[in-house]
């Protein structure tokens, strides 16, 4: 039996040393409270900010305003100052070159959708030490399989950088044996 995604994120957290941060709006929290069910996550889970509107996305996250207000809270640009925001909002404590930061922004319906932007609409950022990237995926679900779409996403966006992160450190550790 394979394991689940939190758990796979959380054996890769905890064999590279990296610290996670979430940022979640469409997901309401689901994906801190996916990761916070693996006994131990207190090792690598720092924080989860559940900012929902406008207003909590600059406050807590420090979304600029011009970026909400040209390409709205589910877009690209909106998810990587997200992600990259609740990374930097942990720097005091933890250092930026070892903590991960991923956001998720999205339509999860049943309303909500425009042109453009369809209900199952969702944008997943990733800021880490290496830089950011944001991903876009489309669900077509209700609202509840959407929110958990849009977690699994989320959760394989990180196990997939998690995995190249762990290999690049076992490479850079059988190089240095040499």
């Amino acid at each position: 039996m394979t394991d689940t995604l939190e758990k796979q994120v959380g054996g890769y957290l905890i064999s590279t040393g990296l610290k996670l941060c979430l940022a979640e709006s469409c997901t309401g929290g689901l994906i801190a409270h996916r990761i916070t069910n693996i006994a131990g996550s207190s090792e690598y889970f720092l924080a989860g900010v559940v900012a929902y509107s406008y207003e909590a996305k600059e406050t807590l996250l420090g979304v600029r305003k011009s970026t909400l207000t040209r390409f709205g809270a589910v877009s690209q640009e909106t998810v990587l100052e997200m992600a990259n925001g609740v990374r930097w909002k942990m720097q005091k404590r933890f250092p930026m070159e070892k903590t991960v930061g991923v956001s998720v922004s999205g339509i999860a319906g049943p309303g909500g959708g425009m042109p453009g932007k369809p209900v199952g609409l969702v944008w997943v950022g990733l800021s880490t030490p290496e830089g950011n990237e944001a991903f876009q995926f489309q669900g077509n679900g209700n609202r509840e399989e959407n929110k958990a779409f849009s977690a699994d996403k989320a959760l394989e966006v990180l196990l997939e950088y998690l995995r190249q992160h762990a290999g690049k450190q076992n490479q850079e550790s059988a190089d240095s044996n040499r």
